[in-house]
């Protein structure tokens, strides 16, 4: 007797595996309408989901709404904080450079390295193929751009003005390889650090500063801005900050990586820049300013 209800058992369950396959390949194959028990099934799970899934994505929404409430709390708190600070030291240079005149009046200098003139102009063209060199903008010789001068976004330096048109200029990045692209600066310290901006390295998306003496102490994170010495860019242009300092091939001077400031990627309005502090002419010593620095 148990051994006809152990194969009876075994019968149905074989039984069951073939109608559930069957059903299963039934349900696979590709038909232009349900059967009404699919449909029922089908509609009545929809429908339980739609009742389940609408209340809890809306506590869902409140918590996640509820977080959002308190992160907006905490960086108005911070912005606010922030506000504040720069307020101070908006106010804190109003007053040093009143002092800065007042001392420049009393030495009779009038002029200083940072002294400039800013000139807004618009991106019009890239070349694809050289997208990381050139650009071209909308001002030219009639808008008194002129060779050399200085090309910036709101971000920081991201080159110079290589060739002039009347009605348009051809702009040289900080990020093209062109060996006599060479700018004059200074790496902000206890003690100004000078060198050289010349290269680009394009795996690591830094421009090479070199021409540091081995001595110096240059640490990450330091600001990089223009010297003003080259004579045709003036003086506090941001460049970028440290990344890395490493010895050159001889070990007598650094090489640092510094990353810009400004996006050489993605530009569409710029300052052309013109220092106002004349350069006495060096045309007999060199032809490039300060390619040659």
């Amino acid at each position: 007797m148990p051994q006809f209800f152990l194969n009876k058992r075994l019968i149905i369950l074989l039984v069951s595996i073939i109608i559930l396959v069957a059903l299963i390949g039934f349900s696979l194959r590709e038909r232009s309408k349900l059967t009404w028990p699919e449909q029922f099934v089908k509609d009545t799970t929809g429908w339980v989901q739609s009742l389940v899934s609408k209340p809890a994505n809306y506590v869902a929404g409140f918590f996640e709404n509820l977080q959002d409430l308190q992160n907006t709390y905490k960086e108005n708190k911070e912005l606010k904080s922030r506000v504040e600070k720069i307020a101070s030291l908006e106010a804190e240079i109003q007053a040093l450079k009143k002092d800065n005149e007042d001392l420049r009046k009393i030495n009779g200098e009038e002029k200083t390295l940072r002294d400039m003139e800013p000139s807004p102009a618009t991106v019009i063209g890239r070349n694809p193929d050289r997208w990381h060199e050139m650009l071209i903008i909308d001002k030219g010789s009639l808008s008194g751009i002129k060779k050399n001068m200085a090309v910036v976004t709101a971000d920081g330096l991201i080159g110079k003005v290589k060739s002039v048109n009347q009605f348009s200029s051809t702009v040289q990045l900080l990020s093209a390889m062109d060996p006599k692209n060479r700018i004059s600066a200074l790496i902000q310290s206890d003690t100004n650090i000078y060198g050289f901006v010349q290269g680009y390295d394009d795996k690591e998306k830094a421009l090479l500063v070199k021409g540091i003496p081995s001595g110096a102490k240059v640490e990450k994170g330091q600001t990089v801005i223009t010297s003003g010495l080259g004579g045709v860019f003036p003086q506090g242009l941001l460049i970028g900050k440290v990344v890395d300092v490493k010895p050159d091939q001889y070990g007598l001077n650094q090489t640092a990586l510094v990353k810009p400031g400004a996006d050489f990627y993605d530009i569409e309005n710029v300052l052309v820049i013109k220092r106002l502090m004349t350069q006495p002419d060096t045309s007999d010593m060199s032809d490039g300013k300060e390619e040659d620095l």
